[in-house]
């Protein structure tokens, strides 16, 4: 972990970005760009916390410096996606990891 863990991130569901394109393909622009992600930012050790509670156990965790140049916060602005696509991301952070570990545990 770079830092102490206290960087947020604007982390989405496969499935909301899918929704996202899909939208954006099935109407008509010249040309347009838009952002697609959750506009809510997520602290790193929060994430970290999600996965080991549907885990089941800790995480070993490497701390190390904080990278030069990262940024303390990102997030998508999504009104332009909201507006002209209808994009509404439904899956949040906590459904999104446990169904992740869900999933993965299948393909063992």
């Amino acid at each position: 972990m770079y830092g102490d863990g206290t960087t947020k991130r604007d982390y989405i569901h496969i499935t909301d970005i899918v929704d996202g394109i899909i939208s954006s393909l099935e109407k008509r622009f010249k040309f347009e760009i838009f952002n697609l992600g959750n506009s809510k930012s997520v602290e790193l050790k929060y994430l970290i916390s999600l996965i080991e509670k549907n885990l089941g156990k800790r995480a070993d965790i490497k701390h190390l410096p904080e990278q030069l140049g990262d940024v303390p916060v990102t997030f998508a602005d999504i009104s332009k996606s909201k507006n002209m696509l209808d994009y509404d991301p439904r899956v949040g952070i906590e459904e999104g990891v446990g169904g992740f570990i869900s999933w993965y545990r299948q393909q063992q």
